[in-house]
């Protein structure tokens, strides 16, 4: 399957998380990092791949 493509609005969204985040005094890539983390679904937590499933 294809990765989804972030909408403009998603990404001036992220960058914003980033500014900000580094306004508090964080890091460049700590900031980045954070704003990302956000966005991402890892695949355990994806309901077509619980092992729980019936």
């Amino acid at each position: 399957m294809a990765n989804k493509r972030p909408k403009p609005e998603e990404i001036v969204s992220k960058l914003r998380q980033v500014e900000v985040l580094m306004g508090q005094g964080m890091s460049r890539l700590d900031a980045i990092r954070r704003a990302l983390a956000r966005s991402v679904i890892s695949v355990d937590e994806r309901p077509d791949h619980s092992p729980f499933k019936s």
